[in-house]
């Protein structure tokens, strides 16, 4: 953790969940929609979902909007959300350009965090590629993404935030090298078929073992591209229990990042000091 004393005092948070479409600029508008509900509600901190500013028809279409890394419409609308609302905004992901003359076919699939003046404050590129097929669902980010290596996390007023993508969510060992956060993000757009069987007890799991809170914000629904996300974008608190949740549509998903209660969960049950092997 920083050294920086945290607050007390509980912190809202909110995930927002998108049916997001081909058009950015619609995307956009959505989102600024959303950001401004949440802020109206007290939440100072947001989370958007993974693709929020887009979802092409084929997976090759997000390279018609990727950007460099410093500049775009994207990053813009981000930082400029984050300075008129005085809040923490943490951008889903957006397709950065890479600078590997190899991978011009390819895009980092990047989240970007902006604190309340609109200074970036962090980034993490997807590390974990999605890959999967199951009758007429067939995907391979693999083909359109170049992979990120490094663990992000960054200092919010109440505690570390670790950093993460959809289908990070499956790999644990990621999380255990955040170190102690008191919140673990996950923008997502998990499919119908593996967000039905999976998504829920994958959160909880995350934070159970690492005793913090976990916020995820979701695509959910049927998209004009024909695709459909699972939704349920959610806050869990350390006990693994569900603070709030929204099945599927747009919407906001609110809730307290509460300091007290991450300490007694870690008292009552001190697993996080019992970890024996790194």
């Amino acid at each position: 953790m920083s050294d920086r004393p945290v607050p007390t005092t509980p912190f809202r948070v909110a995930a927002l969940q998108m049916v997001s479409t081909p058009e950015r600029e619609r995307n956009l508008a959505d989102a600024e929609r959303l950001i401004a509900q949440a802020a109206a509600e007290g939440a100072q901190l947001v989370l958007l979902p993974e693709y929020f500013c887009f979802m092409g028809h084929k997976d090759a279409d997000k390279l018609t909007v990727r950007e460099a890394y410093g500049d775009g419409p994207i990053q813009r609308f981000l930082a400029d959300s984050a300075r008129r609302h005085g809040i923490w905004v943490i951008g889903g992901t957006l397709p950065l350009a890479a600078t590997d003359p190899s991978d011009a076919a390819r895009v980092l699939n990047s989240t970007l965090v902006f604190d309340p003046s609109g200074a970036e404050q962090a980034r993490y590129d997807k590390i974990h590629l999605f890959n999967f097929e199951k009758g007429a669902e067939s995907f391979d980010e693999a083909r359109t993404i170049r992979p990120g290596s490094d663990v992000r996390t960054f200092d919010a007023p109440f505690g570390r935030v670790g950093l993460s993508v959809c289908y990070d969510l499956r790999f644990p060992e990621l999380y255990r090298r955040m170190g102690d956060c008191a919140l673990i993000v996950v923008p997502s757009a998990f499919t119908y078929t593996t967000g039905r069987a999976h998504w829920e007890m994958l959160l909880r799991a995350r934070a159970v073992e690492n005793q913090c809170y976990v916020l995820a914000a979701a695509q959910g629904g049927s998209h004009e591209n024909g695709r459909r996300t699972w939704g349920h974008s959610m806050l869990i608190d350390p006990w693994g229990e569900i603070v709030a949740v929204l099945d599927e549509g747009s919407g906001v998903v609110a809730g307290d990042i509460d300091r007290a209660r991450i300490d007694e969960v870690r008292r009552s049950l001190p697993a996080w000091r019992h970890r024996v092997l790194a």
